[in-house]
């Protein structure tokens, strides 16, 4: 069982590298913007098609990656009750990844397209545009999402989990929140931009590596 927990959380960091590597591809570039959206930038509009596609394309295996490892977790907390919930928050709270994962690319593939066949002009309004009209499918995702993330820091508190009762600390949410502010001092570049379309990936390739790190020590114990 433990194996297969370390082969799972390991599966989860390759989810991660899939989805992390497809934020980084789809904004690094060119920071300069002159819209509201300080995301539909001047390296977006320059970066190639191939590049979208190739974000897209890791979506797929990262999403099934995620979902073993986010499933495997659930063998963690200790009561079936409490698993169960945890169980259907979890599948509820996947199904949105790929949904705003398409959103943004969609808008910032057409963006770039726009921009490379003549249509420089009319690139800003129409994908600031799109953007607005469906902009709501951001709450609504952020919405499925959470929840299982609050609940699974909930039953870390109340000591719910096989964890020690500090690790309630690595909590991806949390994880989140430093990477978050660490964004906000870093200079604004390319970097920059890759590391903040990044966060989630990068949060949760820490909180899986947490748990992996506890499970070879409880195997070396």
């Amino acid at each position: 069982m433990k194996k297969h927990r370390r082969a799972a959380l390991l599966c989860g960091i390759l989810g991660c590298l899939c989805y992390g590597g497809g934020d980084w591809l789809m904004m690094y570039g060119d920071p300069a913007y002159h819209g509201t959206l300080p995301w539909l930038t001047e390296g977006v509009a320059a970066i190639p098609q191939w590049r979208y596609s190739l974000a897209m394309a890791l979506a797929f295996p990262g999403i099934i990656l995620y979902g073993i490892a986010l499933f495997a977790v659930q063998g963690y907390i200790r009561t079936d009750r409490q698993r169960k919930v945890y169980h259907y928050l979890n599948a509820f709270g996947l199904t949105p990844w790929i949904a705003l994962h398409l959103f943004y690319i969609m808008i910032l593939t057409l963006f770039a397209w726009m921009h490379a066949n003549g249509y420089a002009a009319e690139a800003l309004p129409v994908c600031e545009g799109l953007f607005h009209q469906l902009s709501w499918l951001v709450p609504v995702s952020e919405a499925l999402m959470l929840p299982v993330f609050l609940y699974w820091l909930w039953l870390q508190i109340r000591g719910r989990t096989v964890f020690p009762g500090w690790m309630a600390f690595t909590n991806v949410l949390l994880i989140y929140t430093v990477l978050k502010g660490v964004s906000l001092l870093l200079p604004v570049s390319a970097f920059r931009l890759g590391f903040t379309n990044g966060l989630m990936s990068e949060s949760m390739i820490l909180w899986f590596g947490f748990m992996l790190r506890w499970e070879r020590r409880q195997s070396a114990a």
